[in-house]
This record gives structure tokens, C-alpha cells and sequence, in this order.
């Protein structure tokens, strides 16, 4: 049989779980804390973008989502916060925003851009550029707008995550690149938890 017909065998690349900090999740979003009542609005609350459209807040249940994966999403119309029901610990693969302006010139965009099924333009990320973050007690990511996640991940049989994106996020937002093609997927290195 020839050997390039075969299906290649993905390499496992093991990630470290960083603690979700705001400042080392600045790249990405913001890590929101815990604040006093009464407190005025500033830049420790969650700066969203929900102007395209109406908002949903819900509780989300998830099963069985384990510390492996292989797609990666984002949404480019929206920002998008996530946060654990009782503060149970969590994490999510991450990679920088990649969406590009679609003023530029074609010969102005990248050689490697891709056109989403909404519309937009954007790079995939490089498996290098993924990582994971650990979030846990009383605190939720606000993921910026075209941030590429992974998740929520968790170790227990199920979890309970509020999610506030657009009402139509999943259905016209939602572009995911597979690792899979890259010959890649992820694994969570919990080695020293």
C-alpha cells in the first residue's frame, strides 16, 4: 500500500497548565475577579463586546471534556466569558486572535489567510502558539474578540460553566481550525499538580 494514502498518526504535544492571572492572560482577555459590592465600573470589570447582536447568559453543562483536544474556536463578532459554577478548577487551550482586516489589499493579505463560513478573514494559529491556562475559585475569562479556545476542560465526570456570548454565537460565529491537519493534538501536563 502506498504510505502517503495512509491516514498519519498525529503527534501528541504535552502542555503546561499556566495559572490564569491578569496578567498572564492579557493576550488573550481578562481574568475577573471577585469585587466588593458597590464598587464602580472600571477596568477590573469584564470590557465586552456584545453590540453585534443579542446577548445570552446561560448555564452551560458539560460532560466528559478531558484534557485532550485537537479543534480550536473562535468568535469574531463577539467577546465571550466563561466561568466555572462553584469555583471547581478548569482549563483552556488558547491562541492569540487572528483576524484580519479586510481593508488591506489582497496582495496585502497574508498568502496564508482563510475565508470563515461567516465571512471574515483570519490565519489559523500554528500549533506553537497554543497554550493553557488554569482557572480556578472565583473568578471567569473574558476571552477578546477572535480569541482561539479550547474547552472548558476539567478532570471531573461534568461541570456546570455560565457562558455569556451573542444569542446566534454558535450558529453564524464559530470557526474552528483542526489540529489534525497540522499532524498535532494537544494534552494538558498536569505532571505537578
Amino acid at each position: 500500500m502506498d504510505s502517503s494514502h495512509e491516514a498519519k498518526i498525529p503527534r501528541t504535544v504535552m502542555l503546561k497548565a499556566i495559572d490564569a492571572t491578569p496578567d498572564s492572560f492579557k493576550e488573550f482577555g481578562q481574568v475577573i475577579g471577585v469585587s466588593p459590592d458597590g464598587e464602580e465600573f472600571g477596568p477590573h470589570d469584564a470590557q465586552l463586546d456584545l453590540t453585534r447582536g443579542i446577548p445570552r447568559f446561560y448555564i452551560m453543562h458539560l460532560e466528559d471534556r478531558k484534557l485532550k483536544f485537537h479543534t480550536i474556536t473562535h468568535h469574531a463578532s463577539v467577546t465571550q466569558c466563561l466561568g466555572s459554577i462553584g469555583g471547581e478548577t478548569w482549563y483552556l487551550g488558547v491562541a492569540k486572535a487572528s483576524i484580519l482586516d479586510i481593508t488591506k489589499s489582497k496582495d496585502e493579505m497574508d498568502l496564508k489567510s482563510v475565508q470563515s463560513a461567516s465571512g471574515h478573514y483570519y490565519v489559523p494559529p500554528r500549533p506553537d502558539e497554543v497554550c493553557v491556562f488554569r482557572v480556578d475559585g472565583s473568578k471567569f475569562l473574558k476571552l477578546n474578540v477572535g480569541t482561539w479556545h479550547a474547552g472548558p476542560l476539567f478532570k471531573s465526570k461534568s461541570m456546570d460553566f455560565y457562558n455569556l456570548e451573542l444569542s446566534n454565537t454558535n450558529v453564524v460565529d464559530h470557526t474552528t481550525h483542526d489540529f489534525r491537519k497540522d499532524g498535532v493534538v494537544f494534552l494538558v501536563d498536569l505532571v505537578d499538580e
